[in-house]
């Protein structure tokens, strides 16, 4: 069953060059049976304009390849990072780089997790899945209404 968007949750911003990997963050997004629409930009200008456009949109997280066309994900995040509405976006590194240096550069400008993508397609689509659920039902995001999301309220 596919679940349908729902304008009232934050968009999540892919940022991919890849169609065929923003097809599999789809499928994974619907296995998962996220509601949330799923914006796709396929290099670093056009996120720069979702991202920084007037009115912004406030976005659940965004995923983030790291070699992109022209500009790399590492510089677009540091820009991200310096923008006052943008800082506390979560940021997930989506990306096939299993280079430490990578790894410990994204860490070191601000990024939340760095996920590798598998290249087994089911079991990356099972840990996309993962990803989807940890950021969108176990954290409690930037700007999030917790009392209307039905998640667990500790006290």
């Amino acid at each position: 069953m596919k679940p349908l968007v729902r304008s009232d949750l934050p968009p999540i911003l892919v940022v991919d060059d890849s169609d065929d990997d923003f097809d599999t963050v789809s499928i994974a997004a619907r296995r998962a049976r996220i509601s949330n629409l799923l914006v796709h930009a396929s290099d670093a200008d056009e996120a720069r304009r979702l991202l920084f456009a007037a009115p912004a949109v406030a976005y659940a997280f965004m995923l983030l390849d790291c070699n992109l066309p022209g500009e790399d994900g590492l510089t677009l995040l540091e820009e991200v990072r310096r923008h006052p509405q943008r800082q506390t976006m979560p940021v997930i590194v989506l990306t096939a780089s299993i280079n430490p240096r990578d790894r410990d550069a994204f860490y070191a400008a601000g990024v939340n997790a760095y996920h590798v993508k598998l290249v087994n397609f089911e079991e990356g689509l099972a840990s996309l899945e993962s990803v989807f659920h940890y950021w969108l039902t176990h954290v409690v995001l930037p700007g999030a209404d917790t009392s209307s999301t039905g998640k667990h309220q500790w006290l």
